[in-house]
């Protein structure tokens, strides 16, 4: 298991999270990426715990999304399956479990006080958390797509569906998007990553 956690993980967290995954007797499995979530947790039929993690996480990522997953299995353990999914003894979990990991020998300065600030108050997913996306998508390898706060209002752009939107007004936290097929509004978080067309 260490050799596989080697690939993905930062070379000092590969021990820790061998142990937790040791310790709580889950079935760890890196799967193919899937659009809508970095990784999932799942009690399965027969009692077993299982994660899964998208294989193409820069990883940092992948370690926070591993330790997320954790916190979910442990603050169902500890807590009851009645609790939220993310709510605070979701939070409480998941920060204690990072806690250990957030030190320069595992994070590179650039992220550290970015990884501290989310893990006061951490969110259901680092995507939410525009700073901490960002900061994470630096180390991720480049390619054509662009955050919608990037882009200039009225620009045109496409999601991983191939739908087609155009950017229009932000409304609190999030942009007003037009779908040009439907005419329906979707709202979008800042650092939804999309295609731009360039016209």
């Amino acid at each position: 298991m260490k050799e596989i956690l080697a690939k993905y993980l930062p070379a000092n967290a590969v021990e820790p999270v061998s142990e937790l995954i040791k310790m709580n007797n889950v079935h760890f499995k890196i799967v193919n990426e899937r659009v809508t979530r970095h990784g999932d947790y799942r009690r399965m039929q027969d009692g077993s715990q299982q994660i899964t993690i998208n294989a193409n996480l820069n990883k940092y990522r992948f370690l926070i999304t591993s330790i997320h997953e954790m916190a979910h299995l442990i603050a169902f353990e500890k807590y009851g399956r009645s609790i939220k999914p993310h709510g605070q003894e979701w939070k409480h979990c998941f920060r204690s479990l990072m806690l250990p990991f957030i030190r320069p020998e595992i994070f590179p300065n650039s992220l550290l006080q970015v990884i501290a600030n989310h893990f006061r108050n951490p969110k259901a997913s680092s995507d939410t958390d525009a700073k901490l996306s960002v900061a994470l998508k630096s180390f991720d390898p480049d390619n054509d797509k662009s955050y919608i706060f990037e882009i200039p209002s009225g620009s045109l752009f496409k999601i991983h569906n191939g739908k087609t939107f155009k950017k229009g007004p932000r409304k609190i936290k999030r942009y007003e998007c037009l779908e040009m097929d439907t005419g329906r509004i979707y709202l979008f978080q800042p650092n939804a990553e999309v295609h731009l067309i360039k016209v």
